[in-house]
């Protein structure tokens, strides 16, 4: 884990600047407050910033590459002067889009992004996503030797058993939850403050390699979910990041279902940014990568995920044969045989994938008929995106009235959903609705949709894009 270094130059130098400005410590974190506070980076208690002065003073520990930044522009000065060269190339290390060439340095990397998102790293909240990095991520994994493990880690830190490991799949399934039901935006920073300030030290912890194991697959899974909620949120470069990251950690956990899974969600985002053939590659990596070891239900997503990209390509009859060996590999699934954090994608998923899928090859009779089978009842957000599609397709049916209704019922469903990703398909609803003119119907929609939180973001969206 990366931690606060100890340049031996620094705490002197700290000492005579802030004196010299005849600053007290207090005054030192008053002034700290309120730069941090320009830049959306809330700092701590005023009582945890004065330890933290009275540390760097006295040579214990120095800033890192968040206090850094605002102790240099609080005092006037740059990193050079106050002696911070270790802060030198850090910045560079954390918008880094590539896959981790080591298990200790997919440690160091999550520990870094982790905190970097939770300070509100602007360069890295709007980092776009790299093209690059899911073919070589992908490309590596399927490459990959057997799966490796951390260097010794020594005596420090703490031990870590399966009981601990246990704990942290038991907070993240919670947060799971909580981001099916409001969407990623509601809870994102939360698991992010989980995931650094008590699962990263077990990371750099002392664990025998089953155990190890066990901690690596469960964090991937932890930082998948990040990812995707980062992804919902549509902070698309920190999202690659988390994926990428988890995919290391869970080739390292020997996890190769979940690996197959993490590439799978990597072909979802690539889809939505319109990068098809990403997308397509991607889902073909999975299924190749886990051939050996995946359920149906696995086979059944990788399939589906592979179908939406090559219906936004516009190729229908690959797009309708890898959507058929979905549904083939979905009717021999046994719950009992899948990875519990898979067992979601169901018939009312598949559905979904379908009603997308045909919504957009332009097949609006076949794309309603799968979005009305599409409704779970028990996934917000899911059936928030069906039902959309379910309008969209009513709309490229000629029914715009139906579509209106539809996607009344769904800004009604979607209330208490906080996702970005949400908005970006109600702004794609507007856009096409524009086109099929001011009817009474689409009028009386308008009035209607003015009272929603969503349809009026859909409208800020569409305005500053």
């Amino acid at each position: 884990m990366t931690t606060e270094s100890k340049p031996t130059s620094f705490g002197p130098l700290l000492l005579r600047a802030r004196k010299s400005r005849g600053w007290s410590q207090a005054r030192l974190v008053h002034e700290l407050r309120q730069v941090a506070t320009r830049h959306g980076q809330p700092l701590p208690a005023d009582a945890s910033v004065k330890r933290r002065i009275a540390s760097w003073e006295n040579g214990h520990s120095a800033p890192d590459e968040f206090y850094g930044p605002v102790v240099c522009e609080t005092l006037g000065m740059s990193s050079a002067e106050l002696g911070l060269g270790h802060l030198t190339g850090q910045d560079s290390a954390l918008l880094d889009a590539g896959y981790p060439a080591s298990p200790d340095a997919a440690i160091a990397n999550v520990d870094r992004l982790w905190r970097a998102d939770l300070n509100g790293y602007d360069p890295l909240l709007q980092a776009q996503a790299s093209e690059p990095a899911w073919s070589e991520a992908s490309l590596r994994w399927l490459v990959a030797p057997e799966a490796a493990f951390p260097k010794a880690m020594g005596d420090r830190g703490p031990r870590v058993g399966l009981a601990d490991v246990a704990v942290i799949k038991s907070t993240c399934d919670m947060f799971a939850q909580l981001d099916d039901r409001f969407g990623g935006d509601h809870a994102r920073q939360s698991v992010i403050q989980y995931l650094s300030r008590d699962v990263a030290p077990l990371l750099s912890g002392r664990y025998t390699e089953s155990v190890g194991r066990a901690l690596f697959s469960t964090v991937a899974e932890a930082t998948l979910l990040a990812g995707w909620m980062s992804y919902d949120a549509c902070q698309h470069g920190l999202a690659q990041r988390y994926f990428l990251q988890a995919l290391r950690l869970a080739q390292d956990g020997n996890d190769r279902r979940l690996a197959g899974s993490i590439l799978s969600a990597m072909s979802h985002q690539a889809t939505f940014l319109g990068q098809f053939t990403h997308g397509a590659t991607l889902a073909r990596a999975a299924l190749m990568g886990i051939s050996a070891v995946a359920t149906p239900t696995l086979r059944a997503q990788f399939h589906a995920m592979e179908a939406r990209a090559l219906a936004r390509t516009g190729d229908r009859h690959a797009c309708e044969s890898a959507l058929a060996a979905a549904a083939k590999a979905l009717e021999s699934c046994n719950t009992d045989d899948e990875p519990e954090w898979i067992t979601y994608f169901d018939a009312a998923e598949l559905a979904a994938e379908a009603a997308h899928c045909f919504r957009d090859v332009r097949s609006a009779r076949q794309a309603v008929s799968h979005a009305e089978n599409a409704m779970s009842g028990s996934h917000v957000r899911s059936d928030f995106f069906a039902t959309m599609v379910l309008a969209d397709a009513h709309l490229h049916a000629g029914d715009a009235e139906e579509a209106c209704n539809v996607a009344l019922d769904a800004l009604d469903l979607g209330e208490q959903l906080r996702s970005a990703r949400c908005v970006a398909y109600l702004a794609e609803f507007r856009q096409h609705l524009a086109v099929s003119g001011p009817t009474a119907a689409v009028r009386e929609f308008h009035e209607q949709a003015a009272e929603h939180r969503l349809w009026t973001a859909s409208g800020q969206a569409l305005t500053t894009s």
